[in-house]
């Protein structure tokens, strides 16, 4: 304890007093803050959304007449519930149909439809009604769904190893205290930036072009941009980590491999199942977005239902993402708790 510590210390207890937790530095930090976000809320136009978002809310809530928002959505929900379950095929359209050899819980059904026609003796559209035999399967289209939603997976999954495998390499050789040589810590680093600035999204665009339509874009698009992120995290915790244990080894003559292996794993280990389930996570959400440009999974059924006006579709499809989201969350919580 210095001299002036113990001279703190002997004053009295009236003359103390706290440092202020403000200054004039901070007052012009937040008023330069202030006006940048003024001047790009305008640029985003986020006066108007949170001004229609209120209203609607208020129209909700019986305090508004009437809301461009609240009108929006209450159409959108009432379309998409019930969530379709079933799918009905005219049996004309099915090749090969045996009526001795319906699928599980399905049936045949004579449907009676009402179409307007022109009437050519009277010129005049008339109504008429025809009759159809379809095809109903109860739990079709939620079938479907589900063998989506496993592909949706499969992507996932096959993105996040892929990312692992690439991402481990870079960060070995990006780590500053395990590289080899300086310049391939830049030109590691130079990749790892590379690959996460492209989003999976814009990835996916170019992946579908050269591989086609399908989940081999998909798995690709996932994989390079989550290595990006895996590559940087890994190697900040190599550099992080305790260098006693390293220099040991060092000294006794160990190389780099057994280093990484004796002396930095056994601490970052716990971390990079962490990071590897969080991008796990985030891919399962990301296989879903992609499979809106063509690369395969639930997301090409969610955009062609959407184009159809098919809402009740699209509410059974978003339900399904929101159970798989849920379950791989809890999955992820289980294995963090068994595994860190």
């Amino acid at each position: 304890m210095t001299a002036t510590d113990i001279a703190a210390l002997a004053r009295p207890s009236g003359t103390w007093h706290f440092p202020s937790p403000f200054g004039w530095r901070t007052l012009l930090v937040a008023i330069v803050a202030f006006m940048v976000l003024f001047r790009t809320g305008a640029d985003v136009e986020i006066g108007p959304a949170i001004f229609e978002s209120g209203k609607g809310i208020a129209a909700v809530a019986g305090l508004a007449d009437d809301s461009q928002v609240a009108r929006g959505f209450g159409t959108i929900l009432v379309r998409m519930f019930p969530p379709q379950l079933a799918e009905i095929t005219e049996i004309g359209r099915i090749a090969g149909f045996d009526r001795d050899r319906l699928p599980l819980f399905a049936r045949v059904e004579t449907q009676t439809l009402v179409v307007q026609s022109l009437d050519p003796e009277t010129m005049r559209m008339v109504a008429r009604a025809t009759e159809r035999e379809v095809l109903v399967e109860p739990f079709g289209y939620l079938r479907q769904v589900v063998a989506k939603l496993i592909e949706t997976l499969e992507i996932a999954t096959w993105g996040t190893l892929l990312a692992v495998l690439i991402g481990v390499p870079l960060a070995i050789l990006g780590a500053r205290n395990l590289s080899p040589h300086p310049l391939l810590v830049i030109l590691s680093r130079c990749v790892v930036s590379l690959l996460r600035s492209v989003p999976e999204l814009i990835s996916a665009l170019f992946f579908v072009l050269a591989y086609g339509f399908g989940p081999a874009a998909g798995v690709l698009a996932l994989a390079l941009h989550a290595a990006g992120f895996l590559g940087k995290f890994y190697a900040e915790d190599i550099e992080n980590a305790d260098p006693g244990p390293q220099e040991a080894l060092t000294a006794v003559g160990s190389n780099r491999l057994k280093v990484l292996r004796y002396a930095i794993l056994p601490q970052v280990l716990p971390q990079y199942v962490a990071y590897t389930l969080y991008i796990l996570d985030r891919n399962v959400r990301m296989a879903t977005v992609i499979g809106l440009v063509g690369a395969g999974g639930i997301g090409m059924e969610l955009k062609g239902r959407y184009d159809l006006y098919q809402y009740a579709h699209v509410g059974t499809i978003l339900i399904a993402i929101f159970v798989l989201v849920f379950a791989i969350d809890q999955l992820s919580s289980w294995l963090r708790r068994r595994l860190i």
